[in-house]
């Protein structure tokens, strides 16, 4: 690879970048708390639970049991409960996660965030699971460990690490801040308590409502393929598995779509659960409004199809799409283009003749990303609905559910019967900063890169140190950028101890994979579980690869693939033979279930829960409406009079929008109201879970703030006489008492919505 060789203009900002770099690692190092404050644990978890610092969980809570439902055990089936609930978080002063791009923080809403939980037990209730689908980008090892801890004091033994699984959507477009490992605390300039508080709580509310709601009923599964939502993002590195494995599949990507439908004894719907690979970038790096993409969208439709005249996020049937071998799966159908000139840019490296891989961006087939979102969203959704309609291979037998936590840094891989190899501490390579067509980097580095750069290993080197000659050996053909498995300060910048999972419904199996399966490494996957379970007596089994689940280590090729180095390749962390270790080690879970012995199998090392975390780098400060306002008064009013198509936009006095995160007495930002004359009374149409209403906050000096409020008024919406109402929270603070949070609300004048 040619070296690089810099302009002035180039070489101005690389030094801008070093020194950025070092104010960064001076301000982590004092952020680093010692005591706890609002955004922080104060050396206990919300539950009174000591926390350790180390390779143990936090210590339990005393159970306080809550009585089981009455379960009907005379019936064919399951017992099934399905629950929803409000996750959203902060929806500003805080990043977006899934991009890592600075600056792209959170200041609105397009949508509320979900979490979808999903409990089946056997007729006598003892086996039981609970699958949970979390409009947010993965879930955190940190995460998982709150809730397991809080279901254990709630519930006691009933759900456990083995049988409880969290799934991300990996919308790129929800809140960061909830992470424990110092990559990912980075990412997110800081852990922000409020953030992970409301998500927690919101998974165990979604719980809890499934649980108190379980009633008998039939599981179905159904397959089918869905086409024209997704391309391989990176085709060349698929090219690179041996073409007698290629020549057995149709695409370089799995259209096949998996349903699990839900309905009660009488057949009346409850819910379902779709898998399908794609990635939720529809909405890309320059979106700031928090939403869960075109994943969410698909439960929109269909929730919002069979809950007729519920709102959006209320009604009784849950609708979760759940995330699946999506690594290098793109919704952005139209493909790779360089911005600048047009002409493609779908090679080896994803770069552009003038400006390079920066320009490089794939684009989705609407007139901009909300249309895209929409679309995409909108296949998906009818994909389901087609398949959910004519399920009808029911699912019988019983459940099983087997887990181990591993140490990933470590694994003995046996290649053949004279041939090992072992896993890597984790690493993340060149390629990883170049991002992906979906979100390119910073600096120009592209994918493709197997040589490192002596410039930027010089600057790695001053700042975090020299990696070893091991892990540097371990990785290759990886040339290391980040060496994160041998940092250690403030805490582990990666995870070592990962979870891995399989849960069982008679011939249905679910793997729960913490991380990112490439297409063809999920084919390898489903193919060897699969050959598994038939070895020891379990014929014809539906696996499906449920991603993103219980702890976030982004992503898993092939071998092959690995050796080119693409963005996959280069955030595979655990080194070429991930895959491998991961298959070798889901065989030993599906091994246990098919011989009944997963009883016998070991739990594993625990892995740690961080307390002391770094405090998010933007402070709370005291809200202040303008000198002869108050908050909620309405700068810019309606018009009298709208049309369909058109759009309503109202700007009042606000408040910052994190404050709702933390006093909830307001569960939405907005409503659109219609004035009911037989009545006389305002009747909600919309909130802000709408896709049809946006909620943008503009912030200003010294605590000063706007709240805009848009309602795009659909085709579908009946004339008449509307009003948009405004709920907002200010932070207040007297002098040398604490700050309060005090709710407000306020209306709009009334307009009118007219067909012609």
């Amino acid at each position: 690879m040619a070296k690089h060789t810099f302009s002035t203009l180039e070489t101005f900002l690389i030094f801008l970048l070093v020194m950025m770099t070092a104010i960064t690692v001076s301000l982590l190092s004092l952020l680093f708390i010692t005591n706890g404050t609002i955004e922080n644990h104060k050396g206990k978890s919300p539950q009174g639970s000591t926390l350790t610092q180390g390779p143990t969980v936090s210590q339990v809570s005393p159970v306080t049991s809550t009585p089981q439902p009455p379960l009907f055990q005379n019936f064919t089936g399951y017992h099934i409960g399905v629950g929803r609930a409000d996750c959203t978080g902060q929806v500003a002063d805080i990043n977006l996660m899934g991009y890592s791009k600075s600056g792209q923080n959170a200041r609105g809403l397009l949508t509320r965030l979900y979490s979808r939980a999903f409990i089946m037990a056997e007729p006598d209730g003892l086996n039981r699971m609970v699958f949970v689908s979390i409009d947010i980008g993965m879930v955190s090892q940190r995460m998982r460990l709150e809730v397991l801890n809080r279901l254990q004091s709630k519930y006691g033994s009933l759900y456990r690490r083995d049988n409880v699984i969290l799934s991300g959507t990996h919308t790129h477009s929800g809140p960061a801040g909830y992470f424990q490992y110092t990559v990912f605390v980075i990412a997110s300039e800081g852990f922000s308590n409020r953030t992970f508080e409301h998500m927690v709580t919101g998974i165990m509310q979604s719980i809890e409502i499934a649980h108190t709601n379980m009633k008998p009923g039939k599981l179905f599964i159904n397959k089918g393929n869905v086409d024209g939502a997704q391309i391989n993002r990176s085709p060349s590195s698929y090219l690179q598995n041996p073409e007698s494995e290629r020549a057995r599949y149709s695409s370089n990507t799995d259209k096949e779509m998996v349903v699990l439908k839900m309905v009660d004894l009488g057949g009346n719907d409850l819910g379902l659960i779709s898998w399908f690979a794609i990635h939720p970038v529809s909405m890309n790096n320059s979106n700031h409004l928090v939403n869960s993409d075109n994943m969410g969208y698909a439960s929109y439709l269909f929730e919002q199809e069979k809950n007729k005249g519920y709102l959006p996020g209320q009604g009784p049937f849950v609708a979760a799409f759940a995330s699946s071998n999506l690594g290098d799966v793109s919704p952005n159908i139209l493909g790779p283009h360089c911005i600048n000139t047009g002409e493609s840019c779908d090679n080896a490296n994803s770069t552009c003749p003038i400006g390079g891989s920066t320009m490089c961006i794939a684009m989705g087939p609407g007139q901009d990303m909300l249309d895209s979102t929409q679309i995409i969203g909108r296949m998906v959704y009818q994909g389901a609905k087609e398949l959910y309609a004519s399920a009808s291979q029911e699912v019988i037998g019983p459940l099983i559910s087997a887990h181990q936590w591993v140490n990933m840094t470590n694994v003995t891989v046996s290649l053949n019967s004279t041939h090992t190899a072992k896993t890597c501490k984790p690493a993340l390579g060149y390629s990883f900063a170049a991002g992906t067509i979906d979100g390119c980097g910073t600096f120009n580095f592209t994918q493709g890169t197997t040589v490192s750069d002596p410039f930027w290993d010089t600057i790695r080197d001053q700042i975090l140190g020299r990696p070893s000659d091991e892990i540097k050996e371990c990785h290759k053909p990886k040339p290391v950028l980040v060496h994160t498995g041998e940092l250690s300060k403030p805490h582990p910048w990666h995870p070592d101890i990962v979870d891995v999972q399989i849960i069982t419904l008679g011939s249905f199996a679910i793997a729960a994979i913490p991380g990112e399966f490439t297409t063809m490494s999920g084919r390898r996957f489903r193919e060897a579980i699969k050959a598994e379970f038939a070895t020891y007596g379990m014929q014809n089994m539906t696996v499906v690869i449920s991603g993103l689940c219980n702890v976030y280590t982004h992503y898993i090729t092939t071998y092959e693939e690995y050796q080119v180095q693409r963005y996959e390749a280069a955030s595979t962390i655990y080194g070429p033979h991930t895959l491998s270790a991961y298959i070798q080690l889901y065989k030993v879970l599906a091994k246990a279930i098919a011989t009944d012995t997963v009883a016998n199998l070991s739990r594993g090392p625990e892995p740690p829960f961080f307390k002391d975390l770094i405090n998010p780098l933007i402070p709370n400060i005291v809200d202040r409406p303008p000198i002869g306002k108050k908050f909620g008064d309405v700068l810019q009013q309606a018009n009298p009079t709208y049309r369909l198509g058109e759009v309503v936009e109202i700007t009042f006095v606000g408040a910052n929008p994190k404050n709702s995160a933390e006093n909830r007495t307001h569960q939405t930002f907005l409503t659109v109201e219609k004035y009911e004359d037989i009545s006389a009374t305002w009747h909600i149409v919309h909130n802000d879970a709408s896709w049809e209403t946006r909620f943008y906050w503009h912030k200003g000096f010294l605590g000063l703030s706007n709240a805009t409020i848009q309602w795009h008024i659909p085709n579908t919406a009946q004339p008449g006489i509307y009003r948009i109402r405004y709920f907002g929270h200010n932070r207040k603070q007297d002098f040398l008492k604490p700050a309060v949070i005090i709710s407000f609300e306020s209306t709009s004048s009334a307009f009118e919505v007219v067909t012609t």
